[in-house]
């Protein structure tokens, strides 16, 4: 089974979600609708009501037999985060249905291995039997006291102090980031991405030929800067937009409208 959502009406998108997340995604949609896109977003392997497929290629062909569904014949392919892997795979794997290729904050690399002590926690918290209760009991002290739920979380995006994350913050970043929450679930598909994210996609990394976006923001704590890095050196048709965002959650913040700014500038000089 797959789970998918369409967002808007226009030239396709195909986002592949980070992780803890799923068709139900918001960030960074509005402006994209507002430009005239539609946003296909299927609920990667494991998360939501999608089959559990380990197996990356066969996760990503699924994908490419969404679009067949949809009679959708070319799009441009947005991975965010711990979807990295997924929207490198299907572009490698399907290079004539992609028309452009943008990676958001992405995993490109070995992300957290096994001996990593955010690894051995996100396993103890996040493990399908237990995760419903993790974001009940998250969402839950949230929404109660958003202010200090985020001052508390904020290490875990930023490697800024506190003092500079609140600068890059606006009016709304505090409620975007309750509502994230609120969202989330991990079900067995943040497992499946921590296996996938230990792989090495350099060789996929390499076959890509569709032009391509690196978006990323300096002060990045959860994905490191030697991701998007990485993937410039083994892109072809790459550019890179590296942005002084408060950190991982790039579509939150002052820097959001330089972001959808960027994003929309980019894709559209791709359409045919």
């Amino acid at each position: 089974m797959l789970e998918y959502s369409v967002t808007g009406k226009g030239i396709p998108i195909l986002l592949f979600h980070g992780g803890h997340s799923g068709c139900l995604e918001e960030f960074g949609f509005q402006r994209l609708v507002e430009s005239g896109y539609s946003i296909i977003t299927p609920s990667r392997s494991g998360y939501s009501s999608t089959s559990p497929i380990k197996d990356l290629k066969q996760a990503c062909v699924n994908y490419k037999l969404l679009l067949d569904h949809l009679a959708i014949k070319k799009v441009h392919v947005i991975a965010v985060s711990a979807g990295g892997p997924t929207g490198i795979v299907f572009c490698s794997l399907f290079p004539d249905r992609v028309l452009s290729f943008t990676l958001q904050s992405a995993v490109t690399k070995p992300w957290l291995t096994p001996d990593d002590k955010v690894y051995k926690m996100a396993k103890r918290m996040f493990r399908p039997k237990t995760e419903k209760r993790t974001w009940k009991m998250l969402a839950a002290m949230n929404n109660l006291l958003p202010k200090l739920t985020f001052r508390m979380m904020a290490q875990s995006f930023s490697k800024l102090p506190f003092s500079e994350v609140r600068k890059r913050l606006d009016s709304q970043s505090i409620e975007m980031f309750r509502k994230m929450n609120n969202r989330q679930r991990s079900y067995s598909g943040f497992y499946i991405d921590l296996e996938q994210t230990q792989q090495d996609y350099s060789k996929e990394l390499g076959d890509i030929q569709a032009p391509t976006l690196i978006m990323h923001s300096q002060n990045d704590s959860s994905v490191s800067l030697s991701h998007p890095n990485h993937a410039k050196t083994l892109l072809s048709k790459s550019e890179m937009c590296i942005l002084d965002s408060w950190g991982h959650l790039i579509w939150i913040g002052k820097h959001a409208a330089e972001f959808d700014a960027a994003l929309i500038s980019f894709i559209s000089r791709y359409h045919n």
